[in-house]
């Protein structure tokens, strides 16, 4: 009589050591890939990274020093707490155009669930083809550029390094 494994034994041990093997490889995996701090800097490529069918919204109130992530519309409560202290009052959003130059934005108040009136200290959105809200924010000394469609967040350092570079490339369009 010959002592040997079955094909059903053999089979069983292959897949634990697959499972083991896929276990351990995705463990590693994130392990090596740093969690991404979400910035001002990323916070247009951090929204888009979420699935939504109209829009996702950042949205600080008050005196922003709490901010929450609303995807169409149903605030994230999965995120509660993760924004606290993320910026402050002193952020500055504006728009720009050729004509008007910088021209500070206004929001317009929030009503929470209960129909509570908030006011707004920031807030910023993305929609449904990922085009993010055309707007430029001074916060700690940088200028974050929103306004270009495809490409990440252009940083400056000065509000006055912002409009030289948008009268630069108006220059060179006009040409």
């Amino acid at each position: 009589m010959k002592k040997a494994f079955t094909l059903i034994e053999l089979l069983i041990v292959i897949l634990i050591i697959g499972v083991v093997y896929t276990l351990a490889i995705g463990n590693f995996q994130k392990v090596a890939q740093p969690q991404t701090r979400v910035t001002l800097a990323t916070l247009k490529e951090y929204l888009k990274g979420f699935e939504y069918q109209k829009k996702v919204r950042f949205l600080c109130l008050d005196d922003c020093s709490s901010c929450d992530v609303f995807v169409d519309g149903k605030k994230q409560t999965e995120l509660e707490g993760v924004f606290d202290n993320f910026i402050d009052d002193s952020i500055k959003t504006y728009r720009y155009s050729v004509l008007d130059g910088i021209v500070n934005v206004e929001y317009n108040p929030f009503f929470d669930a209960d129909g509570i009136e908030q006011d707004v200290c920031f807030s910023f959105s993305v929609d449904k083809q990922g085009v993010s809200d055309q707007v430029v924010v001074e916060f700690n000394n940088k200028v974050y550029d929103y306004t270009p469609y495809f490409e990440k967040t252009k940083i400056y350092y000065s509000i006055e390094d912002f409009i030289e570079a948008k009268e630069k490339i108006y220059q060179e369009v006009m040409q």
